[in-house]
C-alpha cells in the first residue's frame, strides 16, 4: 500500500510558477511508476507527466517546455515544477502511483493523493 499527499497548489497569475510536492509513504518511490494528473471541471482526468522507474519521463504536449517532474528518492518525494502557467492549466492536480512499468492512463494507476487545486488567473 502507498499513501500519497500533495501540497503546493494555489492561485497564481498567468506566467507565474508553482511547485507541487507529493509525499509518499508505504513503499520506496524508486520501485514504482509515478505520475501527475489533472482534472478540470467538466473534463476527463488527464496525465500531465509520468516518471518511469529508471528515469525516463512522459510529458503531455500541452505542458512540454513548461512542466518538469522530478523525484527525490531519498526523501520519497515527487515534485511537479510548473512554469509559464496559463489559465488553461487550472485544474485539480493529483499525484498517483502505479504497480506497472509505464502508463499514462488514469485507470492503470493504483494509488492516488487527495488532489491540490491550481488556479491560474489571466
Amino acid at each position: 500500500q502507498v499513501q500519497l499527499v500533495e501540497s503546493g497548489g494555489g492561485l497564481v497569475q498567468a506566467g507565474g510558477s508553482l511547485r507541487l510536492s507529493c509525499a509518499a509513504s508505504g513503499r520506496p518511490l524508486s520501485t514504482i511508476l509515478m505520475g501527475w494528473f489533472r482534472q478540470a471541471p467538466g473534463k476527463e482526468r488527464e496525465c500531465v507527466t509520468a516518471s518511469r522507474i529508471g528515469g525516463s519521463t512522459y510529458l503531455a504536449n500541452s505542458v512540454k517546455g513548461r512542466f518538469t517532474i522530478s523525484r527525490d528518492n531519498a526523501k520519497n518525494m515527487v515534485y511537479l515544477q510548473m512554469n509559464s502557467l496559463k489559465p488553461e492549466d487550472t485544474a485539480i492536480y493529483y499525484c498517483a502511483a502505479a504497480n506497472r512499468l509505464y502508463s499514462v492512463v488514469a485507470a492503470d494507476y493504483d494509488y492516488w493523493g487527495q488532489g491540490t487545486q491550481v488556479t491560474v488567473s489571466s
